[in-house]
């Protein structure tokens, strides 16, 4: 209700639904309590989670015909994200994975937008940005700290619960948990100038709605599993855009592994198609980025004039806490979709500069 009723009647943020209405249930002077949320209606195809997965499964096939080989596969060079956003897209990257640029560029630029409304108002002190404090970065490194010595104690008292294809980068992944803590820790002890905002709190292609040519932005309410207190609070808007990279990272892993169970592809097929994915999943999330920092750049205010340098560290911070919690996630609901974060968590590490 807050952040809807903010981007209706005060950013009149176009992308996401009007709030026509709320209705709140109060007893005596005690807090009011929603009970429901009157939004105007929004004509979509769907939601963006399963557009992606369909222009994937189209993209698979295309890569199966034209190109039998790993050798055929264009090279994504493994730098830092927002140096890769720098880049100029390989002619054949961009001819495999046609329109979708398009439209992983308007989805960086929406969310931007998005983050721009939501800092726009420099009075009120429900939404008034914030600066990064030493308090705050030691708060963010404990919790990161406690988040990842939970999900590794997860993860060595359900080893045996990993399917065998997953096992080596299970081991990986395990020996890095000292590393993590300490670049977690070395990282947010430096003066970092961030700023913090409120923002979506839970953000992925399934809280996008597609309506053919543009998104429009859905589900304000933040984590389920978190507190309203923890929901309210102003976080780095990087968040938000480390929650959007890791689900393309997400759609594309389950798409591959979709195809390749219908499909049963040969051995050096398969590979060739892993290696596609991975070309695919670099180049829309460095598409994403780029069109994010530019309408940032443009937009101006508290947001614009991000150091790359920062902008770099914290959205690693926040992809690899968002991978190592849905590694926890898996481990405890659904272990056989766990080598995707593990994926994940190896592909951030070896990225950083």
């Amino acid at each position: 209700v807050e952040i809807g009723l903010f981007l209706t009647e005060r950013a009149h943020f176009p992308h996401t639904p009007d709030v026509a209405g709320h209705l709140e249930y109060r007893r005596g002077r005690g807090p009011a309590m929603t009970l429901g949320l009157l939004q105007c209606f929004v004509p979509n195809e769907g939601d963006a989670w399963r557009h992606t997965l369909d222009e994937l499964e189209r993209f698979l096939e295309r890569m199966a015909s034209r190109y039998a080989t790993v050798q055929e596969v264009p090279v994504a060079p493994e730098v830092d994200l927002v140096e890769l956003a720098r880049q100029e897209l390989p002619a054949l990257a961009r001819d495999a994975i046609g329109g979708y640029l398009e439209l992983a560029r308007l989805l960086g630029q929406r969310t931007a937008e998005m983050h721009l409304a939501l800092a726009s108002d420099a009075v009120d002190p429900e939404f008034s940005p914030e600066r990064f404090t030493p308090f705050y970065r030691r708060s963010l490194y404990q919790s990161m700290r406690n988040l990842t010595r939970q999900t590794f104690q997860t993860l060595r008292t359900r080893l045996s619960a990993v399917p065998e294809t997953a096992r080596e980068e299970a081991g990986s992944v395990q020996a890095m948990e000292k590393e993590l803590v300490g670049w977690f820790q070395e990282t947010l002890e430096r003066k970092i100038p961030g700023v913090r905002i409120r923002s979506h709190g839970d953000y992925h292609l399934g809280q996008v709605l597609f309506t053919g040519r543009d998104f429009v932005i859905i589900d304000f309410e933040g984590e389920p599993t978190r507190s309203l207190g923890e929901r309210r609070l102003k976080r780095s808007p990087l968040r938000d855009v480390a929650g959007m990279l890791r689900s393309f990272h997400y759609a594309a892993w389950t798409a591959l592994q979709g195809w390749i169970e219908r499909r049963m592809p040969s051995q050096d097929q398969a590979r060739g198609l892993e290696s596609w994915i991975h070309v695919w999943h670099r180049w829309v999330a460095a598409t994403f980025v780029r069109a994010y920092l530019e309408t940032v750049a443009a937009g101006g205010g508290v947001l614009a004039g991000m150091d790359p340098a920062n902008v770099s560290a914290l959205l690693n911070v926040y992809r690899l806490e968002k991978a190592i919690y849905e590694l926890g996630y898996e481990l405890n609901n659904r272990p056989d979709w766990v080598r995707i974060p593990l994926a994940g968590i190896l592909q951030i590490w070896s990225e950083l500069p």
